[in-house]
């Protein structure tokens, strides 16, 4: 991958896949002539950390289900991924599971009745852990972009929360925003 030349855009990520489509992982990697895979590295329910708590409207410690995954480029880490979801939605589902959800978590969700309608993003950009940095494979002194989504259903509820962290290097973030 040229590192300059990788745009990433969110659109792809929030909304749900007919039926036999590939994730959209995969599907943008392949897009450009590379294979996008994601090696999930747990699954189940965890008492929800505190950042995640106050973007789910739970208490500190209340479980949520959260999918923490590694996302690679033709075999190569390029981001870290935990995505939370409330346990009243997600115990009990494939979301909860180690496996892969054909066509994404997204349209998994859109299949049990919760569509996102709107989504916050924050990004921050700080040094990474030693535990970022070595699963990332980056040196010393490289920064990391962390990006923090909000989805929220019809009703105002937060049905989704990814927290990602990526090389800040290897990245370029676009924002396309329809007014009218």
């Amino acid at each position: 991958m040229n590192d300059s030349s990788w745009v990433s855009t969110s659109m792809p990520y929030l909304t749900p896949r007919e039926k036999g489509q590939p994730d959209a992982w995969g599907a943008e990697a392949a897009a450009r002539g590379s294979k996008g895979s994601q090696r999930i590295a747990y699954a189940g329910e965890v008492p929800a950390p505190d950042e995640i708590a106050g973007l789910l409207g739970l208490t500190s410690g209340e479980t949520a289900v959260v999918r923490r995954r590694v996302i690679e480029l033709d075999g190569d880490p390029c981001e870290l991924t935990d995505t939370y979801y409330p346990a009243s939605i997600a115990r009990g589902t494939r979301l909860a599971e180690k496996g892969k959800i054909p066509g994404g978590a997204v349209s998994y969700l859109a299949e049990l009745g919760h569509a996102g309608v709107r989504v916050r993003e924050d990004v921050i950009a700080r040094m990474p852990s030693a535990e970022e940095r070595d699963a990332l494979r980056m040196g010393p002194e490289e920064p990391v972009l962390r990006l923090s989504r909000v989805t929220l259903d019809s009703d105002d509820r937060p049905i989704q929360i990814d927290l990602m962290v990526m090389p800040a290097h290897r990245q370029r973030l676009r924002y396309e925003i329809r007014i009218g």
